[in-house]
């Protein structure tokens, strides 16, 4: 986690937290503790504790009978409307992208994909899915929506502590940037349904191999 400055303002602690869950940066269940995470982002604790409030206030966060804040778990129903929300949410961006994607960002995101495949050979987790989040999230930025692009942060926000589990699922490893390989091609087409298609493919897949996770944990 990066350091923040002491100058920096509730909005900055609760950006920081909210890229936390966002980037898997939280486990599922994991306790937030105010005082470590002022250590680690080098501020006082009044700006983490507004900032945990706001994110619990955003049902982002969970806040237990005890005061703790908790990173929430999510039920097996909970999950899958996620999924349907996100399939809807995050196609309708890939499709308006498809239109306004540029040669460079077409070039950025083949990078960005190369880096995905090397991280998978390296069995590198945490490089994969920084990597995953910057392509994903380059396609949205193309679509110029901001209200759109804050919702599917919103939605990441929730999932994204899960996320992060897939990458102990061995039968997805190898498959992890088929869907990717195919969204790229349909970018340089510029053919917004194809391009929804293989996002709302590249969700279902992923979810389902999570699904198997919770429904052996409920």
């Amino acid at each position: 986690m990066l350091k923040l400055e002491h100058q920096t303002l509730n909005d900055r602690a609760y950006g920081a937290l909210k890229q936390e869950l966002i980037s898997g940066g939280f486990s599922p269940g994991q306790t937030l503790v105010i005082r470590k995470l002022a250590e680690t982002f080098g501020i006082s604790t009044t700006p983490i504790r507004e900032a945990l409030q706001r994110l619990v206030a955003e049902r982002l966060l969970e806040m237990q009978n005890n005061r703790s804040v908790i990173v929430p778990l999510l039920s097996l129903p909970a999950f899958e409307e996620l999924t349907r929300i996100r399939i809807a949410v995050e196609g309708l961006a890939g499709e308006m992208a498809a239109s306004r994607m540029t040669e460079s960002g077409l070039v950025e995101l083949q990078v960005t994909l190369d880096g995905m495949q090397r991280a998978v050979e390296a069995d590198d987790a945490r490089a994969y899915l920084t990597l995953n989040e910057a392509f994903h999230f380059a396609i949205y930025q193309h679509a110029g929506a901001p209200i759109l692009l804050n919702m599917i942060r919103d939605l990441w926000g929730r999932v994204g502590p899960y996320i992060k589990l897939l990458m102990q699922a061995d039968r997805y490893i190898p498959q992890s940037n088929d869907a990717h390989r195919r969204i790229v091609a349909a970018l340089q087409q510029h053919s917004g349904s194809a391009v929804r298609a293989s996002l709302e493919e590249d969700i279902a897949v992923a979810a389902a191999i999570l699904s198997e996770n919770l429904r052996t944990t409920d």
